[in-house]
């Protein structure tokens, strides 16, 4: 059967049905083609099931050591894993039939169940049926990259998406993979009960960060008993009875970590390998991301690319702001590009790193005049309230026009707080404005001013 709509969204992932219901309250008629699950990597295995369990795992180490504070938790203490998914569950399932609700409410909005795969410019196929738009906007997000190591597929292991399922205790999980996803999990099994081992390949944890991030947050998780190891090389995996044993090399020699569980953290990889986009005329780059315009629109007329495909980013937030960006030009006459928005992101270890605009060796690459300033977070009254006094603030600034160029904060309440440094960027604003500005105590904000006062030329 042949349908005819005016714009089909395939995907139902962060902006895919967002964009659905805003073209179908404009009065167009819409398809959103969705193949699993609704609300995509962030409602069903990534944001909202994983802080899930991150909370659950944060009630665990308070409760440990509830003593400090003056609370007697007593030594029966225990983590019930089954019930700590049930609990991510219900707020999972909670999300998916809020959203299955609101989609299916709305008139104009025909939600189809399925693989679409493009058979000519503008028109899908999808089982035995074709859809044909003008319009056509890709939303199919990214999965888990799982390497062609020696041995890798001879013994069992994880994903982000599997690791969803688990419902027990591992004794020992060994992570291949020291960025964001694997290290989130690294600290929360831990603080379940778990041995936890981190292997990563880079010299040091989440590379991309500057050095002094890298370290502290490496000192945060050995703090609660992970174990690290950097600079892994040729690494092969193999099975040691029912455990998994990971060998590599290291500048230090030869190393083998064998664990109960493997979970592979090393990467993400788009899911534009079986949509027939050479049919449709999209062209990819060579990872396979959908190559876009800084207004999203793809190489084939009439058809965009939101979302963890595009390459623009990989959050949550990125691809509502892409849903953002298209509804904004394509439905409001607006002008809004890619270009235009800070980089923003957050690691959600305990306490939480909170990073926005230019690291430190991006301001230094660029070769502007710069200010730096860190301050500890042992100086927020907050943080020894709470007796969490690790991490740290920096901020970079431009010396000539004295707006923010970056900051990096870690350390309690990180996530929120780098939030108005974001807002003073997206504003423009001079720096001296925070300083002058009368703070509520005691917060973490409150500090902001005083760690201005500490700027010094980056040299």
């Amino acid at each position: 059967m042949h349908h005819r709509f005016e714009a089909i969204v395939i995907g139902a992932g962060q902006s895919g049905p967002a964009l659905a219901a805003r073209l179908a309250g404009a009065g167009k008629k819409t398809a959103l083609i969705e193949r699993g699950a609704l609300g995509g990597t962030c409602v069903n295995n990534g944001c909202i099931p994983t802080k899930t369990l991150v909370a659950s795992a944060r009630v665990a180490q308070v409760v440990r050591h509830a003593a400090a504070f003056g609370v007697e938790a007593g030594a029966a203490m225990r983590v019930d894993m089954s019930a700590v998914k049930a609990r991510k569950d219900a707020v999972v399932n909670e999300s998916i039939a809020g959203l299955q609700a609101w989609l299916g409410g709305l008139p104009k909005l025909a939600l189809v169940r399925g693989q679409a795969r493009f058979i000519a410019p503008n028109r899908l196929r999808v089982d035995d049926d074709e859809f044909e738009a003008p319009q056509i906007f890709i939303n199919v997000g990214a999965r888990a990259t799982v390497p062609d190591w020696p041995g890798i597929h001879e013994v069992p292991y994880l994903t982000n998406v599997s690791m969803m399922e688990v419902d027990f205790l591992p004794e020992h999980l060994v992570i291949v993979g020291g960025s964001y996803i694997g290290l989130e999990f690294a600290q929360m099994y831990r603080r379940f009960g778990s041995e936890v081992s981190v292997i990563e390949a880079a010299p040091r944890l989440i590379a991309r960060e500057d050095a002094e991030v890298s370290d502290a947050v490496r000192a945060i998780l050995e703090r609660d008993g992970v174990k690290v190891h950097c600079g892994a090389k040729s690494l092969a995996m193999a099975r040691a009875g029912a455990a998994v044993r990971v060998a590599f090399d290291t500048e230090g020699g030869a190393r083998t970590v064998t664990g109960s569980h493997l979970l592979l953290a090393v990467g993400r990889r788009p899911n534009t390998d079986d949509l027939g986009l050479d049919a449709a005329g999209v062209a990819l780059d060579a990872r396979g991301y959908i190559v876009v315009d800084d207004e999203l629109r793809t190489s084939a007329v009439g058809v965009w690319a939101l979302g963890d495909a595009n390459g623009k980013g990989a959050f949550t937030h990125t691809s509502y702001n892409d849903y953002e960006i298209v509804a904004a030009n394509l439905l409001d006459g607006g002008s809004r590009r890619v270009s235009d928005r800070i980089g923003t992101y957050a690691l959600y270890i305990d306490p939480p790193l909170g990073r926005i605009g230019m690291s430190e060796a991006e301001v230094r690459a660029s070769g502007r005049a710069a200010l730096v300033a860190t301050l500890p977070m042992t100086r927020v009254g907050r943080a020894r309230e709470r007796g969490e006094t690790a991490g740290f603030m920096k901020v970079l600034v431009d010396a000539g026009t004295q707006r923010i160029l970056g900051a990096a904060l870690l350390g309690i309440e990180a996530d929120e707080v780098v939030q108005l440094l974001l807002l003073a960027m997206a504003a423009e604003l001079p720096y001296p404005r925070i300083q002058r500005t009368m703070w509520i105590h005691p917060t973490v904000s409150e500090l902001l001013p005083t760690l201005f006062e500490r700027l010094k030329p980056l040299v």
